[in-house]
Formats: C-alpha cells, sequence, structure tokens
C-alpha cells in the first residue's frame, strides 16, 4: 500500500503551518481589513489575537493529559531519512510570493533557533538561506506540468507582483515564537504607530517617502490584499491553503518524539518557548540599542520573490526576485 505523504494537518490546526481552507470572498484578506475598519491598530489586534489563542491552544494539547502526539511530516521525514524509503521525491510543486527577510532578521531567527535546538536537539531546522515568509500561495501539490502553464498566464504581471514592496512598504514589528503539533515559527504584527527602531528605516522615515498609505496606515494585510489582486488580473485562480492572519517565518519541524516523549519533556518545551517569548517582548520588541532588532519592512533589502517549484521547506527555484529597498 502506498502510504498517505500529505503532511500532517489534522491533528495542527495552529494555522502557521496548517489551518483551515480560505473562506469564499471576492478578495479573503479584503474582510479582515473591513473588519478593522482599516485601522492599523485594530488589523494589529486581530493578528495579535489569533497567534496568543493558538499558541494557548497549542499550550493545552502539549500538556494535556491525552496527549495525541506530535504530527510529524512524512514527507520530511523521507527526505532527511532516505534510508526509511530509498528513492523518494517530493513531488508537490507549488507557486508562491515569498517576502525574505532582512539580514537582521535572520540574524534574530537564526538566534531563535539556536535557543529552539538546544532544549528540542532533535528537530528539523530551516536553513537560514531558505527563510521565508509566504505573502500569497498561488496553488500547491501540483505537477510541474501544471505549474509552467500558471508560470506562463502569470508571467507578464510577475515584474508588477516582486517590485510592488518597492512603492508599497509594509513594517512587521513585535516577533513571537509560535507553535503547533507540526512546527515552530516565528510571528510578526503589522505595525500600528510604534517607535522605529531599525537605523535604516528611521533614516528613511526622514528621507524618501514612496509608501502607498503613510505611515503605517498600509499593514502586511493590506499588501497581501494588493498582490492577490494583482494576480487575479492574470486570470489565475489563487488556490491558498488557507489564509489567515499571520506573519510567519518557520524555524523548524518535527521529525521525531524523542524530545516530547514524556509529560516532563513537553512541559519543560513549554517553559523554553514562554520564555523566549518574554525575552523577545523586554528585550527586542522596543530596544533599539540592543544586539537583535526585531522590526522589518517588507521589501527592506529584497522585494518579493515569485518562486516554483517543490518548494515546501524553502526549496524551489526563483522566476524573478523584485527589487529591494
Amino acid at each position: 500500500m502506498t502510504p498517505n505523504l500529505e503532511p500532517a494537518k489534522v491533528k495542527s490546526d495552529s494555522g502557521y503551518v496548517s489551518g483551515p481552507e480560505a473562506q469564499p470572498d471576492a478578495n479573503p484578506y479584503e474582510a479582515l481589513i473591513k473588519r478593522g475598519n482599516d485601522q492599523p491598530d485594530r488589523i494589529q489586534a486581530i493578528y495579535a489575537t489569533h497567534r496568543t489563542n493558538r499558541n494557548a491552544q497549542q499550550r493545552e494539547r502539549f500538556l494535556a493529559s491525552d496527549y495525541s502526539g506530535l504530527a510529524i511530516d512524512p514527507v520530511l521525514l523521507r527526505l532527511e531519512n532516505p534510508e526509511i524509503e530509498p528513492g523518494f521525491k517530493d513531488t508537490r510543486n507549488c507557486l508562491v510570493f515569498w517576502a525574505r527577510p532582512p539580514d537582521h532578521v535572520v540574524k534574530l531567527a537564526c538566534h531563535l533557533q539556536h535557543l529552539l535546538k538546544t532544549a528540542a536537539p532533535d528537530l528539523w531546522l530551516m536553513p537560514a538561506h531558505r527563510m521565508h515568509m509566504t505573502t500569497l500561495e498561488v496553488t500547491h501539490s501540483r505537477t510541474p506540468d501544471e505549474i509552467s502553464d500558471l508560470v506562463s498566464r502569470i508571467r507578464p504581471a510577475i515584474p508588477a507582483l516582486t517590485n510592488i514592496t518597492y512603492t508599497h512598504r509594509s513594517r512587521l514589528v513585535k516577533p513571537m515564537i509560535s507553535y503547533d503539533l507540526s512546527a515552530v515559527a516565528v510571528s510578526f504584527l503589522p505595525a500600528a504607530g510604534e517607535r522605529v527602531l531599525s537605523p535604516t528605516l528611521r533614516a528613511r522615515r526622514h528621507g524618501e517617502h514612496v509608501s502607498a498609505t503613510p505611515g503605517d496606515g498600509y499593514t502586511y494585510h493590506h499588501l497581501r490584499r494588493d498582490v492577490y489582486d494583482l494576480l487575479e488580473t492574470t486570470g489565475v485562480e489563487v488556490d491558498s491553503r488557507y489564509v489567515l492572519p499571520s506573519a510567519h517565518i518557520t524555524l523548524a519541524r518535527y521529525l521525531t518524539p524523542r524530545d516530547h516523549d514524556t509529560p516532563e519533556k513537553r512541559a519543560a518545551w513549554i517553559r523554553t518557548i514562554e520564555e523566549i517569548n518574554k525575552w523577545l517582548e523586554t528585550e527586542v520588541w522596543y530596544n533599539d540599542h540592543g544586539e537583535f532588532i526585531g522590526e522589518w519592512m517588507v521589501g527592506q533589502e529584497r522585494g518579493l520573490d515569485a518562486r516554483s517549484g517543490t518548494l515546501w521547506y524553502g526549496g524551489g527555484r526563483t522566476l524573478m526576485g523584485g527589487e529591494g529597498f
């Protein structure tokens, strides 16, 4: 019998790696903007509530007396351990637009990975050069020919899509570890008037300003909405797995239950995550003189990355990368 090799989604519904299907709408991102009255503080609050509630839910699952186990991804497991199924290949081709984090965010993410790996040595870590945040998933789990056809149809719009962040700038702040039974991510919130921390961004605030909306009025959710609209002008239907108020970079996935196979280990894991989040809030969120900066503007250093192929774990190939600033 051929095993079901779709990544585990039933046990994991945190929304950071897997989650519910997108709600039908002309543009599903517009609904949240309307819900927040197009106000950055309210949009930020929706994102914050989502990640806080999800973490609380996952905490309960890890610490439950009837703990059901980790949702280990069978595809990644086979890719990392070829002896399980010699010759196995991931055949799920995707088409996406990624936001690539600037170097200072990669530095922070790598530090967080170190802290997590110290607590759970068997974690699989996303390589630093593959780190990304999915701004729009056009489609997933297709054949190479299907992806090739879609790429040919959207190709005229790819330059505008990848360069949109040069003139439509959205800021992200307040990093926090978000987790579920499948993976661990660092998630951010759309900015809403917080003090600018990055010297680079501070200089630009007093110099050129090309944002579509002054200040933080143009949020990351607005960017996602506009990328969706621009993609739809090509006639290609967006087939995302989910649409959620989340801006996250996957840091790690579980490949074995060994680090979490007792109640004591799971309790220690949750304590580690909560300690990291406390450190982020007190030492990173508002600190412009510390070693780490947790703020970034999407498009900083790199525009959006139009990417296709077997990219579930940061792979695939770049079709075009947008201009950074």
